[in-house]
């Protein structure tokens, strides 16, 4: 079976289009918002920052996965989670806003409060620009690097002539893919220190780099399946999907769903139980006031409801009603990220700026129109994959 029988089809060019429109339009807004309002920028702008950054290194955790496992649900998915991958370079500038926004955002690099703090004080070893730029470097790096040689090895198996050669390059694949994930779960936790928990420099917990992880994949598969379902409508997608493949990404949702939700109540059992000083007060702020309501939407749309729509067999196997639990969580993901990230500045108080809504398009649209783009480049099947062809045979008896 040729590649060419699985190029993207023509309206993924316009779809980019009206993508790099939206997201050109948001950065102008984002511009002015500087202006007026540099504060709630910059908090605005690490949100939808660490939306879209987790989409592309939740997808490259993902990929790895799937190396590692194999299974139909990866390789439907495969081709748009490499595209996926390959958005880190743009995400690596579009990151420079927030370097200039630290003064605004991390309390650790101002020196007056460092000098008032016992606390900050004693983590200054850790907490200090110059190993912040240090360590930043060193995530988009690693990632960098993992992502490079899936797709450059990924290419070589579409290219390779020698029947051997599949089976050998999807070896290395894996051999890389089995470290690569030890590196994204360090990578990642580290991250989540750095970008969200240093919001609360006195505030620390063992779990949340989990928490981080389980976020990550969540919001990667929910853009996965909406691509999926909108690839679905045209050919070739529409030939080789069945039912069965949108299951098995519903199951593997409904496990991202429940691990958000343990790694969340496990975080605050723990905290509440051990009622010290420098941990429960990160809880009482986004408990106490305003932001209680925010919790409470959390637990009902970002777990509640999708844990029960995911246990219905038919949702799981029926495109449309997936992508309502899909955009239902990419939603409450942007909930989580504000519950996690506005407390710290407003304790007790929704401080609401249209910048938390313009933010996501600015940054989104990029993003997609760049993951279009490289959506565009490949065959939307590894044809050459050794599971291909059972999984192509597969798709015709469930449809038979």
């Amino acid at each position: 079976m040729a590649n060419n029988e699985f190029l993207p089809p023509p309206g993924i060019s316009q779809a980019r289009g009206r993508a790099l429109i939206a997201g050109v339009a948001g950065l102008l807004l984002c511009g002015i918002g500087v202006i007026v309002s540099p504060d709630h920028f910059f908090r605005a702008y690490l949100m939808a920052y660490l939306f879209w950054l987790g989409v592309s290194v939740g997808c490259l955790a993902l990929l790895m996965v799937q190396f590692l496992s194999g299974g139909d649900w990866g390789l439907v998915i495969r081709r748009p989670m490499e595209a996926a991958t390959r958005t880190l370079p743009v995400l690596v500038v579009l990151f420079l806003p927030i370097l200039f926004g630290l003064h605004a955002l991390y309390p650790w690099t101002n020196p007056e409060v460092v000098h008032e703090s016992t606390v900050l004080q004693q983590k200054q070893a850790y907490l200090n620009l110059p190993f912040f730029y240090a360590r930043i470097v060193f995530y988009f790096a690693v990632w960098l690097l993992l992502a490079y040689f899936l797709n450059k090895w990924s290419r070589e198996q579409d290219q390779a002539e020698d029947p051997a050669m599949p089976s050998l390059i999807l070896r290395k694949l894996q051999m890389l893919s089995g470290p690569g994930l030890l590196l994204y779960g360090l990578t990642v936790t580290f991250f989540g220190i750095d970008l969200v928990m240093s919001l609360e420099p006195e505030w620390f917990s063992t779990i949340f780099g989990m928490l981080m992880m389980a976020g990550q994949g969540l919001a990667a598969l929910s853009v996965m399946i909406i691509v999926l379902v909108a690839l679905s409508r045209q050919e070739p997608v529409t030939s080789v999907l069945s039912p069965k493949h949108f299951q098995d990404l519903g199951k593997l949702m409904l496990t991202f769903v429940m691990l958000w939700a343990y790694f969340s109540f496990s975080q605050l059992l723990i905290i509440w139980e051990g009622d010290l000083p420098n941990e429960i007060p990160w809880y009482l702020r986004r408990l106490n006031g305003e932001f209680r309501n925010v919790g409470v939407l959390l637990i009902i749309f970002h777990f509640a409801l999708p844990f029960i729509l995911l246990l219905s067999r038919d949702i799981k196997r029926h495109a449309k009603k997936l992508l309502f639990v899909s955009v239902l969580v990419i939603v409450m993901r942007f909930v989580d990220l504000f519950w996690l990230i506005a407390p710290e500045f407003t304790p007790g108080r929704l401080s609401f700026s249209w910048l938390y809504l313009v933010t996501p398009i600015a940054i989104g649209g990029i993003w997609l129109a760049y993951f279009l783009w490289q959506l565009e480049q490949r065959p939307l099947f590894a044809i050459h994959d050794p599971y291909m062809e059972a999984m192509l045979a597969n798709a015709e008896e469930a449809k038979a």
